[in-house]
Formats: C-alpha cells, structure tokens, sequence
C-alpha cells in the first residue's frame, strides 16, 4: 500500500505556478510606475501652484474685462473739448435745462401736429379725421373754428384733451387745429398771439 501510494505522489504533475508570476508581474509594473513628485519640497510646490494659477488666471481676466483705455499726456485726452466733456455734470446728461422765468416759445402748428396729432390724425385710428382728408373735415369745418378749437383742447370722444399732451398752451393747440383743417379746405387764420407787457409794466 505505502508503495503504491508513493508510486501515486510520483506520477501528480508539480503545482502551477502561475499565480506567482502574476503577482511578480504586477509588482514590477508597480516599481517601474514612479510619481513625478519624490520629495516633499515638489509636494509643497504642487500644491501652491494648484492655487496660485487659478487665482493669478481671475485676476487677469478681471483686469481685461475692467481694462479701459486710459489718456496720457500728448493724446487726445487732454485736448479741451476732451477735458470738458470729462468734467460735465452728470445731471447734464439727457436734461436740457430750461430757465424757468424765461418766455415760453410757442410751437408752430406743424410741431404739435408731429408731436400730438399725427399719431391718430395720420393714420385715421379712433376714428379721428385724417389729415387732408375733406369729407372727413366737412361737418367739422362747418361747426366752426372756437367749437372746434374747444374740442381739440377740452378733449372729445376718443380724443384726448390737447391730444394727450397736457403742456401744450392753447395757442399751440389752436395752430395745429388750423393747419389740420385747412388742409382740408378750411379757411381759418392763425390765431394771434398777445405781445408780452413791457418788463417795466409787468413789474408794477
């Protein structure tokens, strides 16, 4: 029996020794895998450079989009009309300031008519008579000048008054009146505009 079990042991193949070349293999893949960073020093520096770089990145950046083109001396930033314009009042810009005490400058009828009338008159909307427009003006005309001048400043129907523009003087009013139903075959004038009192009267 013991020869034979002997005899047996003999005949086995050896074990495999395929999981130690695997093992050897992959431990030499690991040796020649080396890091770039082998000192504590490189260390530090990776890592301030991980936070340096995109800090110094936002400041450039905010910098060019800030950037505005400046003037120094022998360009055109120093010419007068530069320097003014530099030094204007901000509440200047978009205001045209007005004195206040100074005679008002009455427009003419073609000015209201642009400014006030010419968004309904011109096209006809709301039923508004349209400029040239006779048939349309004939009933109007025939009411008279004061009656329609009234109408044109105290407002009617789907008409506001003084078209919507409350700041307009009644002279104003009354030139675009005229000019809109003359153009129509109206025969009206102008209406006549009272000179202003001698400064010497007004002040007694």
């Amino acid at each position: 029996m013991v020869v034979q079990h002997a005899a047996r042991s003999a005949q086995m193949p050896a074990p495999s020794n395929d999981f130690e070349n695997c093992i050897e293999g992959i431990m030499s893949d690991a040796h020649h895998e080396e890091s770039a960073i082998k000192t504590p020093k490189q260390l530090i520096l990776a890592i301030l450079a991980g936070f340096l770089v995109p800090i110094i990145c936002i400041v450039l950046l905010v910098l060019y989009v800030t950037n505005e083109k400046t003037m120094g001396a022998g360009s055109d930033g120093l010419t007068q009309e530069a320097v003014a314009q530099r030094i204007k009042p901000v509440a200047d810009v978009g205001f045209t300031l007005k004195d206040a005490n100074a005679p008002k400058v009455l427009k003419t009828g073609e000015e209201v008519y642009k400014m006030a009338c010419a968004a309904c008159h011109a096209t006809g909307a709301a039923g508004a008579p349209k400029f040239g427009d006779a048939g349309a003006w004939g009933a109007r005309i025939a009411q008279g000048y004061s009656t329609i001048v009234k109408h044109a400043v105290e407002g009617i129907r789907g008409m506001p008054a003084k078209g919507g523009n409350p700041d307009l003087d009644e002279v104003e009013v009354a030139r675009a009146v005229v000019l809109m139903t003359n153009s129509a075959g109206g025969k009206f004038s102008e209406p006549v505009v009272k000179a202003a009192a001698p400064a010497a009267e007004a002040a007694k």
